[in-house]
Protein backbone atom coordinates (compact mmCIF):
# COMPACT_ATOMS: atom_id res chain seq x y z
CA UNK A 1 0.00 0.00 0.00
CA UNK A 2 1.22 3.51 -0.86
CA UNK A 3 1.56 6.01 1.84
CA UNK A 4 0.39 9.78 0.98
CA UNK A 5 1.81 12.69 2.75
CA UNK A 6 -0.38 15.44 3.69
CA UNK A 7 0.60 17.59 1.39
CA UNK A 8 -0.22 14.94 -1.22
CA UNK A 9 -3.46 14.45 0.76
CA UNK A 10 -4.06 18.42 0.48
CA UNK A 11 -4.01 18.86 -3.04
CA UNK A 12 -5.73 15.28 -3.31
CA UNK A 13 -8.96 17.23 -1.10
CA UNK A 14 -8.58 20.43 -3.29
CA UNK A 15 -9.04 18.55 -5.97
CA UNK A 16 -11.75 16.34 -4.84
CA UNK A 17 -13.71 19.91 -3.86
CA UNK A 18 -12.76 21.53 -6.83
CA UNK A 19 -14.70 18.48 -8.65
CA UNK A 20 -17.18 18.41 -6.55
CA UNK A 21 -17.61 21.98 -7.14
CA UNK A 22 -17.58 21.59 -10.76
CA UNK A 23 -19.90 18.99 -10.76
CA UNK A 24 -22.63 20.28 -8.89
CA UNK A 25 -22.29 23.64 -11.32
CA UNK A 26 -22.92 21.98 -14.26
CA UNK A 27 -25.94 20.21 -12.59
CA UNK A 28 -27.33 23.41 -11.62
CA UNK A 29 -27.08 24.85 -15.14
CA UNK A 30 -28.15 21.70 -16.78
CA UNK A 31 -31.49 21.80 -14.30
CA UNK A 32 -32.08 25.65 -14.65
CA UNK A 33 -31.61 24.98 -18.52
CA UNK A 34 -34.19 22.40 -18.29
CA UNK A 35 -36.91 24.20 -16.07
CA UNK A 36 -36.46 26.84 -18.12
CA UNK A 37 -37.31 24.63 -21.73
CA UNK A 38 -39.62 23.06 -20.07
CA UNK A 39 -41.89 26.36 -18.68
CA UNK A 40 -41.16 27.47 -22.42
CA UNK A 41 -43.02 24.46 -23.76
CA UNK A 42 -46.19 24.66 -20.76
CA UNK A 43 -46.43 28.30 -21.83
CA UNK A 44 -46.81 27.64 -25.61
CA UNK A 45 -49.11 25.18 -25.06
CA UNK A 46 -51.08 26.67 -23.09
CA UNK A 47 -51.48 29.99 -25.09
CA UNK A 48 -51.87 27.75 -28.29
CA UNK A 49 -54.88 25.82 -26.77
CA UNK A 50 -56.36 28.93 -25.42
CA UNK A 51 -56.46 29.95 -29.06
CA UNK A 52 -57.70 26.84 -30.52
CA UNK A 53 -60.46 26.57 -27.94
CA UNK A 54 -61.62 30.39 -29.14
CA UNK A 55 -61.31 29.64 -32.66
CA UNK A 56 -62.80 26.05 -33.02
CA UNK A 57 -64.23 25.64 -29.97
CA UNK A 58 -63.71 23.24 -26.70
CA UNK A 59 -60.65 20.64 -27.80
CA UNK A 60 -61.17 16.55 -28.06
CA UNK A 61 -59.16 14.49 -25.98
CA UNK A 62 -56.84 13.69 -28.57
CA UNK A 63 -56.30 16.94 -29.56
CA UNK A 64 -55.37 17.65 -25.96
CA UNK A 65 -53.22 14.82 -25.80
CA UNK A 66 -51.26 15.92 -28.54
CA UNK A 67 -51.01 19.20 -27.52
CA UNK A 68 -49.27 17.95 -23.86
CA UNK A 69 -47.00 15.60 -26.27
CA UNK A 70 -45.58 17.95 -28.58
CA UNK A 71 -42.54 19.71 -28.29
CA UNK A 72 -41.66 23.15 -27.97
CA UNK A 73 -40.94 23.39 -32.18
CA UNK A 74 -44.39 21.88 -33.14
CA UNK A 75 -46.30 24.12 -30.64
CA UNK A 76 -44.49 27.02 -32.47
CA UNK A 77 -45.01 25.42 -35.98
CA UNK A 78 -49.02 24.87 -35.14
CA UNK A 79 -49.05 28.67 -33.74
CA UNK A 80 -48.03 29.52 -37.06
CA UNK A 81 -50.30 27.60 -39.04
CA UNK A 82 -53.21 28.91 -36.76
CA UNK A 83 -53.87 32.17 -38.84
CA UNK A 84 -54.21 30.41 -42.37
CA UNK A 85 -56.30 27.28 -41.21
CA UNK A 86 -59.72 26.54 -41.84
CA UNK A 87 -60.14 23.84 -39.65
CA UNK A 88 -58.46 22.01 -36.24
CA UNK A 89 -57.06 19.27 -38.47
CA UNK A 90 -55.37 21.61 -40.67
CA UNK A 91 -53.84 23.43 -37.58
CA UNK A 92 -52.85 19.72 -35.92
CA UNK A 93 -51.73 17.86 -38.77
CA UNK A 94 -48.19 16.96 -39.37
CA UNK A 95 -45.79 19.35 -40.63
Amino acid sequence: MMWIGPVEQSFIDKGWKKGQEAGLKKGLEQGLEQGLEQGRKEGAAALLRRQLIRRFGPLSQAAQRKLDKASLDQLEAWGDALPEAQTLKQVLSPA
